[in-house]
């Protein structure tokens, strides 16, 4: 009980810590959607969490892992199947992964799914998501070659040692400025979700959405375990 003890403790003070950040940007909290990410750690974490906080929003980095505390198999139509609360899918940054969510919705017959484009504002090789000048291509796909998708933003994770968080982030912002200019979309109907466990505070002062906080809540991650069992 300790550990989901810690786990309810340091998601109430990232909740003080988003009010404050907020309030830095002249908005509300509300405005901002704190994802609590549990990667790695045990279903019954999340729910301690879930039961003692009233919080409602978890994510995951890894289908598989979503699945698996959902639970169920394997894959988009899985995940669509397997979790019937899924509320957004954030990642999508190509063609034919937008295509695959979009058959899955469409083959259960949910409602449509939210869903975030990402861009790798950061130009790591070893990150996924499509290039600044090239996300208007996968929103268009998305917004007019998917009906059974709803566009709702982006997303971006930027350098483990932030050292280009602030150009990560401004990066992101005007990425939302050129869509919203090319769609007609008002700006407050694209959301940004940037801002991690070390970063999430700036995030919010620049504007995020949605801010994904994994190790400030839940403690480092544990792949032992899943390496044992490969």
């Amino acid at each position: 009980m300790a550990v989901e003890g810690a786990a309810v403790t340091a998601l109430r003070s990232v909740f003080q810590r988003v009010r404050q950040a907020a309030e830095r940007s002249g908005r509300n909290a509300e405005d901002v959607r704190v994802i609590a990410v549990s990667k790695t750690k045990p279903a019954s974490l999340i729910r301690q969490v879930y039961d003692d906080t009233g919080h409602r929003c978890f994510g995951e980095n890894y289908v598989q892992e979503f699945i698996e505390k959902a639970p169920q198999s394997n894959k988009a139509k899985s995940l669509v199947a397997a979790v019937h609360n899924l509320s957004m899918v954030q990642g999508v940054d190509n063609e034919k992964i937008a295509n695959h969510l979009d058959r899955a919705v469409s083959s259960i017959g949910r409602r449509p799914l939210p869903v975030m484009v990402q861009v790798n504002t950061s130009g790591e090789t070893s990150k996924s998501g499509i290039e600044p000048s090239h996300c208007i291509e996968i929103v268009k796909h998305v917004k007019f070659g998917c009906p059974n998708l709803v566009f709702s933003g982006l997303m971006t994770i930027g350098m483990p040692d932030y050292t280009s968080t602030p150009e990560n982030f401004r990066t992101l912002s005007r990425c939302r400025v050129e869509i919203c200019k090319e769609l007609g979309m008002p700006e407050n109907q694209c959301e940004l979700s940037m801002g991690m466990s070390g970063d999430f505070e700036l995030a919010i002062e620049m504007g995020s959405t949605n801010v994904r906080i994994g190790s400030t809540i839940f403690g480092p991650r544990d792949y032992s375990k899943k390496q044992q069992q490969q």
